[in-house]
């Protein structure tokens, strides 16, 4: 059975538990927090992130969120993410793309480095005006995931695919670290609502990270 080491907050790793949850794939948990750099970890991924996805009984070891969906893509027949004609896909990978680097980098990267980061491994306080940037770069982010939506149904077209699943896994992280403003993105809001009510994704609002509370609204799906 697979296991994939992970944390409750690591969007990258649950961009990959929705894909594994859409396509029926079973696995274990393992807690892995990186930043520990636990000797055990590194041994297994010398780079020291998470997701790595194992599977002992079949000596496999997968590495990287991008290249995990990739794999489960190519070995996994049901619910195709990256489907479509070449310009489809082409679009698909474009957006995770843009999720997992612009997106990240702008307003999930430095939420979790004031609001996870600090409070869990240096014990300082968050810097407000990082904060400030960083909503600011998610109501800019929003419009233009407004934008998208607009057009059609689903971020990158007609039919769910792996875009959603990396827009969800951000958006939900930035969420629980209180980093969105929900106000004026009714068109991200209602995809969202959606997105939250799929069996995949029940079991990423009832964790929590210790010591970190999320606002009120995250668990709810008519929010």
């Amino acid at each position: 059975m697979w296991q994939l080491h992970q944390f409750a907050l690591c969007p990258f790793s649950r961009k990959v538990r929705l894909l594994l949850g859409e396509k029926g794939v079973g696995c274990e948990l393992v807690r892995e927090y990186p930043w520990e750099q636990r000797d055990e970890f590194l041994d297994m991924n010398p780079a020291g992130q998470v997701p790595v996805m194992t599977d002992a009984a079949r000596s496999l070891r997968l590495m990287d969120s991008m290249a995990i969906c990739e794999y489960l893509e190519e070995t996994v027949d049901k619910n195709a993410m990256i489907s479509g004609t070449a310009v489809n896909r082409a679009e698909i990978r474009r957006l995770v793309a843009w999720f997992d680097t612009q997106f990240f980098a702008d307003i999930v990267a430095p939420l979790l480095h004031e609001r996870m980061e600090k409070r869990i491994v240096t014990k300082a306080p968050p810097d407000s005006n990082k904060l400030r940037a960083a909503m600011k770069a998610a109501v800019r982010h929003l419009e233009y995931t407004d934008f998208l939506l607009d057009r059609h149904n689903w971020m990158a077209g007609a039919t769910m695919s792996l875009a959603d699943l990396a827009a969800a896994a951000q958006i939900s992280v930035a969420d629980y670290l209180g980093g969105i403003d929900w106000k004026h993105h009714e068109q991200t809001a209602k995809w969202y609502r959606g997105f939250k009510s799929r069996p995949s994704f029940r079991p990423l609002l009832s964790e929590r990270m210790e010591g970190i509370v999320p606002p009120k609204h995250y668990d709810d799906v008519d929010f």
